[in-house]
């Protein structure tokens, strides 16, 4: 595994870190930052600066008008956006935006893609992933899964309640995952503005760095016709596991640029504020802190890479996906933790953006899977000899 970055890809880096600093952070105390996320008047124009500076939507293929980045590449880029808590507004890879378009590439129809993908990419359009219900349905058990699907006719009605939908305020369109008859999962595409679907309301969250916020979505008799099918019926379970995988790791790729962008105003900081006869960071407790945040960086980082190049090869990686998840949700956390400390009162403030990267990381932890549900079945994998590092350390599959 070569890490060492192309002329290209420095570049690229380059490029996206100037166009951050230039044309993304001035804008992140503009008024039409909400609780709920961008408003559509500010996302637009976010995404019209990156479409002119030829950076919107990258990861997304060239057919499609974007840069078909590998995952490393994504890796490097994903993490210049976040260093901005607008940068991956901006350049329209942000959640859920980002997995539904890895998705809709990998498993839709021709017809879909136009309909559906293409908009997307080009930032006109905006969507949402409907898997998470409250209780008693599927949160982070997908087995759960209470919306039902029933076929009537050539179509299929459904019907049923998710909530924690992040971006369904204003979404063009909604990947629904319900459950069928025969008690297996399938996912449909709609669009947002029919009668069978009600945004019941937006709920108040910790972040607010996601275009529309996250929603309670109600589904009642919304006819989907067969040719609305994302895939295969039946096959939704495996479906989320292509979302997923690589999800997780570009959650990680941008959360690193905002743990980043706390330590650098940590370290800032201590580097000019003067306490007890000399600046913070000559006392060790602070140099301590900042060794820390650099060590746990470059920990996620070396993850969140090495990850990226076995996808790159072509493996699975569900396992090392969410392990990175883990780590690397966790170390960023350490990360901001740490910076509002080494800040003190302008820590807990927003008299610098740290206090906003806090808010907006500690759900990190939760999205995407629970750090303890990771360990839970990464723990099982490892008893059971099925994890990938095992086979291609030589153990038994």
């Amino acid at each position: 595994m070569d890490f060492s970055l192309s002329p290209k890809l420095k570049e690229l880096q380059e490029h996206v870190r100037r166009f951050i600093a230039d044309e993304v952070i001035p804008l992140e105390r503009d008024p039409r930052q909400t609780p709920h996320g961008p408003t559509e008047e500010l996302r637009t124009e976010l995404v019209d600066r990156a479409r002119r500076a030829g950076l919107l939507t990258p990861h997304a293929g060239r057919e499609f008008g974007g840069l078909g980045l590998s995952h490393v590449e994504k890796a490097v880029v994903f993490e210049e956006a976040g260093y901005s808590t607008l940068g991956p507004t901006a350049l329209n890879i942000h959640a859920p935006d980002e997995g539904n378009i890895h998705l809709l590439e990998a498993v839709a129809s021709p017809a879909q893609k136009l309909r559906w993908l293409k908009p997307m990419v080009e930032g006109r359009t905006r969507s949402c992933f409907a898997m998470t219900e409250p209780p008693p349905g599927a949160g982070a058990d997908p087995s759960m899964l209470a919306t039902t699907a029933v076929k009537d006719g050539d179509d299929y009605l459904i019907n049923g309640t998710k909530w924690f939908i992040t971006g369904a305020e204003g979404a063009s369109f909604a990947i629904i995952m319900a459950r069928m008859e025969d008690g297996t999962a399938t996912m449909f595409l709609a669009d947002m503005d029919q009668p069978g679907i009600e945004l019941v309301r937006t709920m108040d969250a910790l972040d607010s760095c996601f275009t529309g916020g996250h929603g309670v979505l109600r589904f009642n008799n919304l006819r989907v016709p067969a040719s609305d099918v994302l895939g295969e019926i039946g096959k939704g379970f495996r479906y989320a596991q292509v979302r997923l995988a690589p999800a997780r790791l570009t959650h990680c790729m941008r959360w690193l640029g905002q743990a980043r962008r706390a330590h650098d105003a940590a370290l800032q900081h201590a580097r000019t504020r003067q306490a007890f006869g000399r600046t913070l960071g000559d006392h060790e407790g602070v140099g301590f802190m900042l060794a820390d945040n650099e060590m746990d960086l470059q920990t996620a980082r070396l993850h969140i890479w090495h990850t990226a190049w076995l996808l790159d090869q072509g493996e699975r990686c569900n396992f090392e996906s969410s392990r990175a998840k883990v780590v690397c949700s966790e170390a960023e956390w350490r990360v901001v933790d740490r910076s509002v400390q080494i800040l003190g009162g302008q820590g807990v403030t927003h008299e610098t953006i740290v206090a906003r990267i806090f808010a907006d990381m500690r759900a990190f932890r939760i999205y995407d899977g629970p750090s303890e549900v990771h360990r839970f079945s990464l723990g099982k994998k490892i008893l059971s000899g099925r994890s990938n590092a095992s086979v291609r350390q030589g153990g038994e599959a």
